[in-house]
């Protein structure tokens, strides 16, 4: 793939990064049992989130148990990997031969909804199943179409960072990660030498592009649509953000030229073992463990921004990634779905989750592990989830900034007293490293002043995956759609 297909994939990638988010909290995850559905049975497609489809069937199974146990409703679980999920769904969507439940990325929420084979969430269905309260509102403005009913219900929760490699930046003599796009390719230029590549991008992956074109447009002060509605994807903004992305193949030469054909998770890989010293990813702990790298070898930091501030840039660190739960329209089992949807997004079952596949355990009374530190020494909150911290910072589509930074950000609250304490200690830190497993940011968050939502809106392209839908085409542990 030459560089003038990389540059053609990013302008499409542009058309396709209008929406993005997710993250979920709730209640008591007991659920009192139903004699009127009890004997029930329920299929369930669960997207991949673990090392592999098997440790996923293994840490869901205890928790279907649990769920048949309380409710006498049995659910059998099909976990399906990225790369093959989304074309299961629309094969679903076309024929009315569904799952009751399923898992989707919640970047695909508007598109799918358009196929009516979803039930709509609508009050009736959102107070079965806890009520509005106990999702963040910006989550669910990544559950469907403006001014429609929810598609489905924020699960999973994720973001992105900036990984480097502990022992590569030592020998080169860097004491931190860059926090400016100019000190990252002067960093990438001193890491860039033999076999090795200061930066490691995922160059012929749609999807990858097309997070990474909303966030530098952000950046860049550059909004992909107007006030009105109206796209404007060929801005000064979004090509001059376009282009310091390509630019670091084309110009600054820290990326290896095949990059540009990598679309199956293949720059995680390289990041892993030793080949580049940077990535930019969305929750690659899993992935990186799943290559044999061990969590001392790297550390996570915000995503650098570009100073000075271009006119009207924003300190933008990711678009808000994660997966959504809904409920196939056709389903004979409408009552036990939302049974089961309850008790899947409900408190207790989210840190259970949480703690035994590392996905985002999207509750406000999540557990925090031992801090990590990060460029200033601070210690983030430690790995409470494998997809968490995303969604909790910001609303559909809407990005994830800096606390630290902007002056124009609100406090975070916790409704646990310790997480509130924690993240407030920490001054936003579980916003800005988002996304690695370093730093899950368990609990609720108000009074965030962000940026209008990427999209319009309407829906995107479906495998433009929330995090996973393969953000590539390929299967990828440990990750969401977003």
């Amino acid at each position: 793939m030459t560089l003038r297909r990389l540059g053609l994939l990013l302008a499409t990638a542009v058309l396709l990064s209008a929406l993005l988010v997710a993250c979920s909290s709730s209640q008591s995850g007991s659920q009192s049992g139903s004699g009127s559905n009890a004997g029930t049975t329920l299929t369930y497609w669960a997207s991949n989130q673990g090392t592999s489809l098997d440790n996923d069937k293994a840490v869901l199974q205890p928790e279907l148990d649990k769920f048949k146990a309380q409710t006498g409703i049995t659910v059998k679980v099909e976990v399906i990997g990225w790369a093959d999920l989304l074309n299961r769904i629309l094969a679903a969507a076309t024929s009315g031969q569904g799952p009751d439940v399923l898992n989707i990325g919640n970047t695909w929420s508007a598109s799918l909804q358009a196929t009516g084979a979803f039930m709509p969430f609508d009050d009736a269905s959102m107070n079965a199943i806890g009520g509005k309260d106990r999702f963040l509102s910006g989550s669910l403005q990544a559950t469907g179409a403006a001014g429609q009913p929810p598609a489905a219900v924020p699960i999973y929760s994720m973001a992105y960072a900036l990984y480097y490699n502990k022992k590569m930046f030592a020998a080169a003599g860097i004491s931190a990660p860059p926090t400016t796009w100019d000190e990252l390719v002067a960093d990438g230029k001193k890491l860039t030498h033999g076999n090795q590549w200061g930066l490691a991008l995922e160059g012929g992956s749609v999807s990858e592009n097309s997070h990474h074109a909303f966030t530098f447009g952000q950046q860049y002060g550059a909004d992909l649509f107007d006030s009105a509605g109206k796209p404007q994807f060929d801005s000064p903004g979004e090509v001059a953000a376009i282009k310091r992305y390509i630019d670091f193949m084309a110009v600054d030469k820290i990326a290896n030229p095949s990059d540009a054909e990598y679309a199956n998770n293949q720059s995680v890989t390289d990041f892993a073992t030793g080949k580049a010293a940077m990535l930019l990813w969305q929750a690659a702990d899993t992935a990186l463990k799943s290559h044999g790298m061990k969590p001392d070898d790297y550390g996570v930091a915000p995503i650098p921004f570009e100073a000075p501030a271009p006119p009207g840039g924003r300190h933008v660190n990711s678009m808000v990634a994660g997966i959504n739960l809904a409920v196939f329209a056709n389903t004979e089992h409408k009552d036990a779905a939302l049974q089961f949807v309850k008790f899947m997004t409900s408190e207790a079952e989210q840190i259970a989750l949480n703690k035994d596949l590392r996905l985002a355990a999207d509750c406000p009374g999540g557990v925090l592990g031992p801090g990590v530190p990060d460029r200033h020494g601070q210690g983030l909150p430690g790995r409470a989830g494998e997809h968490r911290r995303a969604a909790a910072a910001g609303g559909a589509g809407e990005p994830v900034r800096d606390p630290g930074r902007d002056r124009h950000e609100g406090p975070v609250r916790g409704r646990g007293q310790r997480q509130a304490d924690h993240l407030r200690r920490h001054q936003g830190q579980a916003v800005r490293g988002q996304s690695a497993g370093q730093g899950r940011r368990l609990g609720r968050t108000a009074g965030w002043q962000r940026s209008p939502r990427p999209d319009a809106g309407g829906g995107r392209r479906p495998n433009s995956g929330s995090a996973a839908p393969r953000p590539s085409g390929a299967g990828r542990a440990g990750a969401a759609p977003g």
